[in-house]
Parts: structure tokens; C-alpha cells; sequence
């Protein structure tokens, strides 16, 4: 009897996630269906298998397009929560260019830190602008957008971040920005 083919499947499955962490660069071929005419931007040739650098659009099946800016270094005031050393900051624009209105509370938006997902937290603080999706319950309607200013808890030291967002959490694609902060 032949051994199952799922082990083999999964470690191929891994070593092609291993293989596309980040900074791996980008083939050129293919990369226009995203909007990769723009080198400069850095954008990944495919959505499911590469990240995209900060800076650079994604646009989902469902229309809505999303933009992460680079990030912003930043010590946290002492009202802020979680404290942390140091924080950094990003403005991320949603744009709805699909046919149905956009709810903004389905906006999922994860992090993780050198590979350790649970190191990275969203920091609120106010006097300094970072309020999280303070628009939650807010509609985006066809043609609209919205910008966010968002901040996530990081080392003191250079880190290597890498944020997942999502239109919704059931969306089975993330737009996937990675970088040195």
C-alpha cells in the first residue's frame, strides 16, 4: 500500500510559504493585473503569493481597493494603550469601487512582528491621533473612500513587520504589506 501524499502535499504547501516571505523580490511578468505598472511602488506580482510594499494598492475580487503608507515611527504618549516603547503608524485608505455599499466594520487588519503574530498590538492613542476604526459602523458607498490612521505596538529595536489586511475576515485573500520598521 502507498503512503498517503498529504504529508508530501504539506511540505510542499510550507516550503512555498517559506519560499515567499518577505522581501522576496517580485517577477515582473503578470504583475500588471495588479497595478505593478507603477514600479516604484513595489507591488507583488500575485496578491495570494507575495507581499506587497508599503505604499502599494491592492484591489479585492469584491472592488474594494486598499492602500497601506509607509510606516511612521512614533513614541507612544503615556495615555496611550498598550504602552510600548515604541509604536509605528500607518494611514490606510479604503476604496469602495465595487456595485454595494462597503461596511467598514468588516475591515480586518492583523500584525505580527519577526514572524511572532502575537507580539504586535493595536495602540490607541488619542492625543496623538490614533483613535483605531473610529468609523466602524460607517458605510462606504460605490466611488467613496476613507482614510485611517492605525498603530501597532513594536520593539524599540528594527523590526520586520508584517500587516494581513482583509475587506472582511471571511475574505479568503489578504493584501499583505512587509517591511523594516
Amino acid at each position: 500500500m502507498a503512503p498517503p501524499r498529504t504529508p508530501k502535499l504539506l511540505i510542499a504547501a510550507c516550503s512555498l510559504l517559506l519560499a515567499t516571505a518577505c522581501g522576496v523580490p517580485a517577477p515582473e511578468k503578470g504583475a500588471a493585473a495588479l497595478g505593478a505598472d507603477a514600479p516604484a511602488q513595489g507591488l507583488a506580482a500575485t496578491h495570494a503569493e507575495r507581499d506587497l510594499a508599503f505604499g502599494a494598492p491592492h484591489r479585492f475580487a469584491t472592488g474594494v481597493t486598499i492602500s497601506v503608507s509607509a510606516p511612521k515611527s512614533f513614541r507612544p504618549s503615556t495615555s496611550a494603550y498598550p504602552q510600548s516603547p515604541r509604536a509605528v503608524a500607518f494611514g490606510i485608505d479604503v476604496t469602495n469601487a465595487g456595485d454595494g455599499v462597503y461596511r467598514l466594520s468588516g475591515l480586518s487588519v492583523t500584525g505580527e512582528v519577526d514572524g511572532e503574530s502575537s507580539s504586535v498590538k493595536q495602540v490607541v492613542d488619542a492625543v496623538q491621533g490614533y483613535n483605531g476604526i473610529a468609523d466602524a459602523g460607517k458605510d462606504v458607498a460605490p466611488g467613496r473612500s476613507v482614510h485611517l490612521n492605525l498603530a501597532f505596538a513594536v520593539p524599540d529595536k528594527p523590526v520586520r513587520l508584517r500587516l494581513q489586511i482583509r475587506p472582511n475576515p471571511a475574505e479568503p485573500v489578504a493584501a499583505t504589506y512587509c517591511g523594516k520598521v
